[in-house]
């Protein structure tokens, strides 16, 4: 296990640097009420006072369970916190492409988190401030992200720890219970989780990525999600010449 309170004065000294050497003045993050987020929003707070976490509800799940953890988060370690509903806006935007294309489930379940990141930069351009991604090293390695939504941001302090060091971390700063017992979600859709939809549990991923330990069959399936995630991983293609 990793020495948390090491790892807590490391990263909250990273995003200082990355805020002195950008001239930033702040930093906001998408506040979903899992675990990503609140470990994101607790180190951002800790680094800068100056942190503030947008709830952007889009489907109704974020209206109940997600919305209620990520609140109780943002009191519990006094993060400023902003409300904005995007779920008439996903329609409308929805509404409009469908005057050119039938729009794909996966193609409209992904507009969830682009309009989620939409915002938080152009809150970001009106205040000065970084936005911080809330990505993991578990769901970087699978793919399990959307590119240019949940996949952008300009520094992210969690990237290279797994979703069970992520549980470990918060458990070592006094998280909520229920953001440490709920089901990780995209919240893609109602009802979705991440495990149910990929096929595997963290548990299996993370111990492939920390110890090399996996059946084949888990192994199998985890190296085809990462084959099919190269095009999410690797720099944008560009031509350079002969």
């Amino acid at each position: 296990m990793r020495d948390y309170q090491k790892e807590l004065e490391g990263r909250v000294k990273f995003i200082q640097g990355v805020l002195a050497q950008s001239g930033a003045s702040g930093i906001v993050y998408g506040n979903s009420g899992g675990k990503d987020s609140a470990l994101v929003g607790i180190l951002c707070k800790k680094a800068c006072d100056n942190t503030v976490g947008l709830v952007m509800p889009i489907s109704t799940r974020n209206f109940d369970a997600d919305r209620r953890d990520g609140l109780e988060v943002a009191e519990k370690f006094a993060i400023a916190t902003r409300e904005l509903g995007l779920a008439e806006v996903k329609e409308k935007f929805i509404s409009t492409l469908e005057n050119i294309i039938d729009v794909a489930p996966m193609a409209g379940a992904n507009i969830s988190p682009r309009l989620r990141m939409m915002t938080l930069y152009a809150v970001a351009a009106s205040e000065n401030r970084l936005v911080a991604g809330t990505g993991n090293r578990s769901e970087a390695y699978m793919g399990y992200f959307t590119k240019w939504g949940d996949g952008a941001h300009d520094f992210n302090p969690i990237a290279d720890l797994t979703v069970t060091e992520i549980y470990e971390f918060l458990r070592f700063l006094g998280a909520p219970d229920a953001v440490l017992a709920k089901a990780p979600s995209a919240a893609l859709f109602d009802g979705q989780t991440d495990e149910d939809e990929m096929g595997i549990t963290y548990a299996k991923i993370d111990a492939y990525l920390l110890n090399g330990t996996a059946a084949e069959v888990d192994k199998a399936l985890i190296e085809s999600f990462h084959k099919k995630a190269l095009h999410k991983l690797s720099p944008i293609i560009t031509y350079t010449g002969n």
